[in-house]
């Protein structure tokens, strides 16, 4: 699994690399004008990869942010996940679930390009539990919280557009949280995507 996630994490910074331009040209800019500024609102999401022993999640992650000042933004996110657990994984029951959530996050950026992020979720899962020795299936549903907390890169330009990478744990220990395995263990969620903002600023 150690070999999987840097291989995944290789790949994404290397994706990355071939949406960089040259800085010099693409400096980020931010107008500190009072009050709210359309031109500071983006759309976009991503893909994300999690997994555990026995366990593997892909999901979508449409979004909707803000930037405040140039080392924040802030928005609501969304999910749709499907899920896999093996039986040896799982008490002995196979398992698939399909999750759907939504929350809001904020991304504080330290230094330029490299970010923090925090994002509070509330989700819903669809199960479906089965015997592999007599077939017999059981579909379950229920709801979770879930607080992801993670570590950042972004290729980021305030105004015209980003592409960025994070990976995330989730922090609480909800046992029916998407992020988790079917022992409650942590799965690493890595995620990559793009943010187009509405009204792109020109080049200057």
């Amino acid at each position: 699994m150690k070999r999987n996630f840097l291989l995944i994490s290789l790949f994404t910074l290397l994706l990355q690399a071939g949406f960089c331009q040259d800085t010099e040209n693409n400096q980020s800019t931010f107008s500190p004008a009072k009050g709210f500024k359309t031109e500071n609102i983006f759309v976009g999401g991503g893909l994300n990869l999690a997994f555990a022993s026995g366990t593997f999640g892909v999901g979508i992650n449409p979004e909707i942010g803000y930037t405040i000042a140039p080392w924040l933004d802030a928005g609501i996110a969304t999910n749709f996940n499907y899920n896999t657990i093996s039986a040896d994984y799982n008490y002995g029951y196979s398992q698939r679930s399909f999750n759907y959530g939504a929350g809001v996050y904020a991304r504080i950026y330290p230094i330029e390009n490299l970010f923090l992020q925090v994002q509070p979720e509330h989700n819903w899962s669809n199960n479906t539990l089965k015997d592999p020795y007599t077939d017999i299936k059981q579909k379950i549903n229920f709801q979770s919280n879930s607080l992801l907390a993670g570590i950042g890169y972004a290729n980021r330009f305030i105004g015209r557009s980003s592409f960025y990478t994070v990976v995330m744990i989730d922090l609480l220990s909800d046992q029916n949280s998407p992020y988790r395995d079917g022992y409650n263990r942590i799965m690493p969620v890595i995620r990559g995507g793009f943010n187009i903002y509405l009204h792109p600023r020109k080049n200057r």
